[in-house]
């Protein structure tokens, strides 16, 4: 299956070291050699690159590294083709607009055949992938509870998303990294998992890569930045793992808040 990459920071940071070990798993390390796309906010814009090509044999990916784009939500992904041929249109992460911004999402799992019988309202897939068809659904479902941007009250639109994914979980594996700019929506159907970097920084050495950084150097102490990873990027850090139905928000590195699966209950 595929991997995912996801960064929250509360100062505009580059995610160059992270990415580094993740393309190393397109067709090096790993065997997710069918594309790649990572997605960079700038304020309200959206800045993204996608290659059909293996990410550890890309150009373009390897431009990235060394043209560090800062940035406080990032989402990246490495595809290992499931449904839908290999093609820039099945590529991730999947982009829409609603309200006026927008929203960035990328999959890891593969999904029972019966969702492309859910209807859609207002966004079509522009490819062929059960990821982009998923996307398109949950923005539909979130247009049509808030036709314009709720309350400034996260909390219902927040468990509107997590009650959609426990929808699309049952379908299948549904790990997902999903934003509107501000907020990271991180959902886990079987493996993702995160670690938080703040004050006092240290060093960070990847698995995929011979590569270390000491965050110390390239960080200020307020500086907080979280990552997100399908498995750990680092082997000398202590991640966090996210359990089966759980979601967790991240707004500038910390978390706003996370919803467990009812299933959880009592646990």
């Amino acid at each position: 299956m595929c991997e995912l990459l996801g960064m929250s920071a509360n100062v505009p940071t580059d995610i160059c070291f992270s990415f580094a070990g993740l393309i190393r798993r397109g067709g090096e390390t790993g065997p997710h050699r069918d594309g790649w796309g990572i997605a960079f906010y700038e304020g309200r814009g959206l800045r993204a690159f996608h290659d059909p090509l293996p990410s550890a044999d890309s150009r373009i990916a390897e431009l990235l590294i060394a043209y560090p784009i800062k940035s406080r939500v990032v989402i990246s992904h490495i595809r290992q083709a499931n449904v839908g041929e290999i093609c820039l249109a099945n590529t991730h992460p999947f982009s829409r607009e609603l309200w006026g911004v927008m929203w960035c999402f990328a999959h890891n799992g593969q999904l029972d055949r019966q969702l492309f019988d859910w209807p859609l309202t207002y966004y079509r897939p522009a490819g062929t992938t059960d990821s982009e068809y998923a996307f398109c659904w949950l923005l539909d479902q979130i247009r049509a509870r808030y036709p314009d941007a709720p309350p400034q009250d996260p909390s219902a639109l927040l468990e509107l998303v997590h009650e959609c994914c426990e929808k699309l979980r049952g379908l299948g594996v549904f790990n997902m990294l999903l934003s509107e700019s501000t907020r990271l929506f991180c959902y886990c159907s079987t493996k993702l998992s995160w670690i938080t970097r703040r004050a006092p920084f240290g060093e960070a050495h990847l698995r995929d890569r011979d590569m270390s950084v000491d965050f110390h150097k390239e960080t200020t102490p307020n500086d907080v930045v979280t990552v997100i990873a399908t498995e750990p990027l680092t082997d000398n850090e202590q991640w966090q793992r996210l359990a089966p139905g759980a979601m967790v928000v991240f707004v500038d590195g910390e978390v706003e808040r996370q919803l467990d699966s009812p299933d959880r209950a009592g646990h």
